[in-house]
């Protein structure tokens, strides 16, 4: 493979249109253009987290692998019509599920987002990918994004709320929502 981005500043933007991976050109507005910077903002999120220093065993790798596969799916959202995340993509990430959250105790309360800084990272990304998961389905109604990649969005976000409680656990435990706390204190 040759040089793919040899030139970084083209101009070619500057009118308010960008590229699709075919050549065509759309606003970047355009909801196919919005699905992609979900997806791009995802990935950037997963690598924040990913350099975060020291991770459980397991799960820096789990964290490159579900980067290469946003890859793929910003691939597919660029490209129209062409289907790169499948049914494999899918199963993976509802494996990892299952295998990331076989050790954490039952919930029996919500988590605030939050416990340590890692957590908070990752939790961060799930509300990222929740986003994109809302962009693709924008982009489903108009009949142009991939029903596995709807699925794919939907388990990340659960693999991701399961890692921010093995994180969180891993460095001192879980912030849980109190509901019975009172009324908020008023003044500093």
């Amino acid at each position: 493979m040759g040089n793919r981005l040899s030139r970084i500043v083209t101009r070619t933007g500057d009118d308010g249109s960008t590229g699709l991976a075919d050549g065509q050109r759309v606003r970047k507005d355009d909801p196919r253009i919005e699905a992609c910077g979900a997806i791009d903002e995802l990935n950037s999120s997963i690598g924040v987290l990913a350099a975060s220093g020291p991770l459980p065993e397991g799960v820096p790798k789990l964290l490159l692998e579900l980067q290469h596969d946003l890859f793929d799916l910003g691939g597919e959202l660029s490209l129209p019509g062409r289907e790169l995340v499948g049914p494999a993509h899918v199963a993976r990430v509802e494996a990892a599920v299952e295998q990331w959250n076989a050790a954490l105790p039952p919930l029996k309360e919500f988590i605030l987002p939050g416990g340590n800084a890692q957590a908070a990272a990752c939790h961060l990304a799930r509300t990222v990918c929740r986003r994109a998961e809302r962009r693709a389905w924008t982009l489903a109604e108009a009949g142009s994004a991939g029903a596995h990649s709807l699925r794919y969005l939907n388990r990340l976000s659960d693999l991701l709320f399961v890692l921010a409680r093995v994180l969180a656990r891993a460095q001192g435990g879980e912030v849980l929502w109190r509901r019975d706390r009172g009324a908020a204190p008023s003044g500093p």
